[in-house]
């Protein structure tokens, strides 16, 4: 998704969490529980208190920290990957009033370089295949095994890398508005550009052929002709999302998407795993909507490829179905997971 719209998102990057964290010590800290920290001395999360459900994972080989949050507690253990990319888990915070209540457990994760993990500026730290190594430095870091991998949007190709390499670590795999390739998403989204009107059309390519993507008039066509149909049909938008949006670091989003949404010219170009979903033998979710700006038809056809996969498309729904059809969409996300 392209949220790089800094005249009317305030804030466009979040500042720089520390990569220091402070050793707390306290007197009767055997007297509590520690809910998130095992008992061997641990160098990154103070040990023997309560943090509510807070704890940091080393990643990368020990060189960076990200942030992640347990909520519930159940046999189901969902670990959830936000998209963007660079936006955080705030947006997906409608989960916490669902999955829980339903007696599942889940984790939020900011993904390294977003909100509140460590945010190194090197560019190359941020691909899909990093992200799914990343993700197997998390498993081993909170101690899950046999879990689900949730993936939203770019955090579904996140998911996709990840159970072609460590399905034998899952229980499910859901995968949540999000196409096998860049190219099948690309061709998707442009026929929200297509419904403008000529004039709009015009304007907005003469606009990306002279690069102004920050413009406020590309910015006045996305915010009222295009983001309200294709991203969240809610007015106004969810505040997490609105959050989440003031947390973004775009330098993520333009070194994996690029400038607009409708170019795929970072590292996300020409990404494909079409040809391999027959070897994801987890058994699979992948969730669409009607108004989505990935084609529901995508998500479906994914689901027929994968020997264990099924599709919901939910028809109220756009690319934050989990706000704008919630229903739907987690009336099939919760029995998906408790069939499994």
């Amino acid at each position: 998704m392209k949220f790089n719209r800094r005249k009317f998102i305030a804030g466009s990057l979040a500042t720089a969490i520390t990569s220091t964290l402070t050793n707390v010590v306290l007197a009767n800290s055997s007297k509590l529980t520690d809910f998130n920290s095992s008992s061997s001395e641990d160098a990154i999360n103070p040990s023997g208190i309560r943090t509510a459900g807070i704890k940091m994972i080393a990643v990368r080989g020990g060189k960076y920290k990200v942030w992640t949050k347990r909520l519930g507690q159940g046999k189901i253990k969902v670990l959830l990957v936000h998209g963007g990319p660079g936006l955080s888990h705030e947006y997906l915070e409608s989960m916490e009033s669902f999955l829980p209540e339903a007696g599942i457990e889940m984790y939020y994760y900011d993904l390294l370089g977003c909100n509140n993990s460590d945010q190194p500026d090197d560019i190359n730290l941020y691909s899909f295949k990093n992200y799914a190594e990343e993700i197997e430095e998390v498993r081993k870091g909170l101690g899950l095994n046999k879990f689900v991998l949730y993936g939203h949007s770019a955090g579904g190709g996140i998911a996709l890398e990840y159970a072609l390499k460590y399905q034998q670590h899952l229980n499910g795999l859901v995968i949540s508005n999000m196409a096998a390739s860049s190219d099948s998403f690309l061709k998707h989204a442009l026929t929200f550009k297509n419904r403008l009107s000529p004039e709009k059309r015009n304007l907005l390519d003469a606009l990306e052929k002279k690069g102004a993507f920050d413009s406020p008039e590309n910015g006045q066509i996305m915010m009222n002709d295009i983001y309200p149909h294709m991203l969240c049909q809610l007015k106004p938008w969810p505040e997490p999302f609105t959050r989440s949006l003031r947390h973004i670091n775009e330098k993520i989003y333009v070194g994996m998407q690029g400038q607009s949404e409708f170019q795929v010219s970072g590292n996300m170009k020409n990404w494909n795993v079409w040809n391999r979903l027959h070897e994801i033998k987890t058994k699979t979710l992948t969730i669409g909507a009607k108004y989505d700006e990935m084609d529901p038809e995508d998500m479906k056809k994914m689901a027929k490829l994968m020997p264990n996969g099924q599709s919901y498309i939910c028809q109220n729904g756009s690319h934050l179905c989990m706000w704008d059809d919630q229903k739907a969409y987690y009336g099939s996300l919760i029995t998906f997971l408790k069939s499994l």
